[in-house]
């Protein structure tokens, strides 16, 4: 059976969603397009390319787009931070995507309201092998990993007890939920939905057009509410950085003992 070279794109909106990748990457080459640095090298033994693609679904979607056209990816992972749209889940939680929707995308009356026109679909769903993969992996970051790198001051600070890891729906728009207002209008309709962010749908809809397997995987930093941590950036440097850094090295080892073959 032939296989085709693994190159993983880790694609992450902010600076500290993916801090501490490229300073470890082994033999990093940088290249710059359309205003984004993509760094290619090794990861704990798997070709990667990282990269940050800012905030928003263009962004999100130009910068997959150039990772598949450019760099020749073959999956494509988003680590980041989302904010929570169901009571259930707490700051310091995980989600891994099992589908995505843009909130905001109506096309009504040409297309039923959420559905991507000429596409068919609404709700795009995330590579089965590689979120099993990526759930693994933020299983094993909160039971070996959790405590040790978290300290107890910041997990005092952000409430951080016992982390749990959830599965299931995000939604995706241009717009910063951060009004209980605003996230009702969001989960009256998509009574589903676990998270809130700005680029998650996006990048499934690229991977999707181009046939790439992806998957996504959110820390809760708020409750997408009038109750959101004071101090966003603190939460991103202090705990969300640790998570993605952990979750992403524990993916790539898992990926790369499994041995996809694509």
């Amino acid at each position: 059976m032939s296989t085709h070279p693994i190159r993983i794109g880790v694609i992450s909106a902010l600076r500290e969603e993916q801090a501490g990748l490229i300073d470890i990457m082994q033999d990093p080459i940088t290249m710059t397009r359309g205003m984004r640095d993509y760094v290619s090298g090794r990861l704990w033994g798997i070709e990667c390319v990282c990269v940050l693609s800012r905030i928003g679904k263009v962004a999100a979607a130009a910068t997959t787009a150039t990772l598949i056209e450019k760099f020749g990816v073959s999956h494509v992972i988003f680590t980041g931070v989302a904010g929570a749209a169901d009571s259930r889940l707490h700051v310091g939680d995980i989600v891994v995507a099992r589908q995505l929707v843009q909130h905001d995308m109506n096309a009504e009356p040409l297309f039923p309201r959420y559905e991507v026109p000429l596409t068919g679909l609404s709700h795009f769903y995330s590579d089965q092998i590689l979120s099993k993969q990526l759930l693994n992996a933020a299983q094993e970051f909160i039971r070996i990993d959790f405590h040790s790198t978290i300290t107890d001051h910041d997990k005092q600070q952000f409430r951080l007890v016992q982390p749990r890891i959830h599965e299931g729906l995000i939604a995706s728009g241009d717009e910063f939920i951060a009004g209980g207002e605003q996230l009702k209008k969001i989960t009256d309709k998509l009574q589903d939905v676990l998270a809130v962010e700005m680029e998650g749908a996006a990048v499934a809809q690229v991977c999707f057009e181009f046939g790439i397997p992806f998957a996504i995987v959110r820390t809760i930093s708020d409750s997408a509410n009038e109750d959101s941590p004071v101090d966003f950036v603190q939460f991103l440097e202090k705990v969300a950085a640790f998570y993605a850094y952990c979750i992403v090295k524990r993916f790539i080892a898992i990926h790369r003992d499994e041995q996809i073959l694509i």
